[in-house]
């Protein structure tokens, strides 16, 4: 599933959000399950690139998307932490420290992380981006919740939170 060679491209193309402490900080919160959300989102973030290139669509901005596309930076499992339902909040969270990481967020990036959890939450893609994405979240929530995610040894292959280059 995953080669050396896209592998090699991909962390390319987000090896600087990689090591900012705000992405790394993701590694201490599980997401689904065992799987961190910094390992689902890197997950997201090589699906979407890998299909963003295989349909020739952006596929940078699909990369930095997918990473970022859970970035809420708060521990979902403390009410306190966050207002309402988090199915609901945290995309809109997680656009807030996407663009305060990167401020040159494309709106195609922007609605990416925004819509990510539609049909569920209330905001709807409206680019080919943002589906792309949306589809890439559920693809491998669904194998991570399947526990499918261990079997194909994805952790494995994918850069540990401390990423040293």
């Amino acid at each position: 599933m995953i080669d050396a060679y896209n592998l090699h491209c991909f962390l390319s193309v987000i090896r600087q959000l990689l090591d900012t402490p705000e992405v790394q900080s993701m590694a201490q919160w599980r997401h689904h399950f065992d799987v961190t959300c910094y390992e689902h989102s890197l997950f997201v973030s090589y699906i979407a690139f890998r299909l963003a290139r295989f349909f020739r669509m952006d596929y940078y901005a699909a990369a930095r998307a997918g990473l970022l596309h859970d970035l809420y930076l708060y521990s979902p499992y403390d009410p306190t932490s966050h207002p309402g339902n988090q199915c609901f909040y945290h995309p809109v969270a997680a656009l807030h420290n996407a663009k305060a990481l990167v401020p040159d967020l494309s709106p195609e990036e922007e609605n990416s992380i925004l819509t990510h959890m539609w049909p569920l939450a209330a905001h709807m893609p409206k680019c080919r981006l943002a589906i792309l994405i949306n589809f890439s979240d559920k693809f491998c929530a669904t194998l991570e919740v399947l526990k499918l995610y261990h079997l194909l040894r994805v952790r494995d292959a994918m850069p540990a939170a401390s990423y040293n280059h």
